[in-house]
């Protein structure tokens, strides 16, 4: 399907250069990740994932929704191709709290390819808001944090670290590329296994300009720099209303349980 590249940046609010250059594919993932949220309302809304160009274009744009790692790096991977940019999307293995791996497809990455390599991601929700470059061996200053990505072995393990902090890692991945059919059986299991943190709990989350907001159930919580303020809402009602106002998802979902 030909995409529709007016009502993509439309919905990314993106007036900037389409050249396939490192500034605009800067530019590009910052203003997805302002404007598209990182969330799984749709697993307990009970509307089945469909991991197609046409279906997400659908949701994310004619819907203006968000998603999860294979939804929001699935379609930009889809709107780089179509300005010219050489991507291929990847399997990582998300890292736990003891920074222990996950299994491959749990996360899509991306790789896009110019003079130099990059690793690009509109779909893992608190990290990176640049791409980050592939070969580079130091670390990669943004804002407090600082990232790296090392040679584990055959993989590539990228790592975040806060300011005067310890490195932590975020995921392993290959640089093997895939197609949405290599994703299917993991996000099946994103959605329907009682494992999967993505069924424990509705989240929805955005980062702003100077940081990051975030309902997780019926907390409420905004991040800026070092500082978070979190607050518990009265009902559903404030729930949809703050869906509405501060990540502009209008659509009505009927979630199966409400949880608090």
């Amino acid at each position: 399907m030909p995409i529709n590249i007016p009502a993509y940046l439309d919905r990314i609010d993106y007036r900037g250069s389409l050249l396939p250059t490192p500034e605009t594919l800067r530019a590009l993932q910052l203003a997805h990740l302002r404007t598209v949220p990182f969330e799984n309302l749709s697993i307990h809304a009970g509307q089945p994932i469909v991991l197609n160009d046409e279906a997400l274009f659908e949701k994310i744009v004619g819907r203006r929704r968000g998603g999860f790692c294979y939804e929001l790096n699935g379609l930009f991977a889809m709107l780089l191709r179509s300005l010219g940019f050489d991507v291929k999307m990847l399997s990582a293995g998300v890292a736990n709290s003891e920074g222990v791996f996950g299994p491959d497809f749990d996360h899509m990455t991306l790789l896009v390819t110019l003079e130099n390599r990059w690793l690009a991601d509109v779909g893992f929700g608190d990290s990176f808001t640049e791409p980050l470059l592939l070969d580079y061996e130091g670390e990669q200053k943004e804002g407090s944090r600082a990232y790296d990505i090392m040679k584990n072995e055959d993989r590539l393990v990228m790592r975040q670290r806060e300011f005067g902090g310890e490195w932590k890692n975020q995921y392993r991945f290959s640089l093997k590329p895939h197609e949405y059919a290599d994703y299917e059986e993991q996000c099946v299991f994103q959605q329907t296994s009682p494992l999967s943190h993505f069924t424990k709990g509705r989240i929805c989350s955005l980062a702003t300009s100077t940081g990051r907001i975030t309902l997780s159930e019926l907390r409420f919580i905004t991040t800026t720099d070092s500082e978070k303020e979190e607050r518990t809402l009265n009902d559903e009602n404030e729930y949809a209303a703050l869906l509405r106002e501060r990540f502009g998802i209008v659509e009505r979902l009927n979630f199966r349980v409400a949880k608090c």
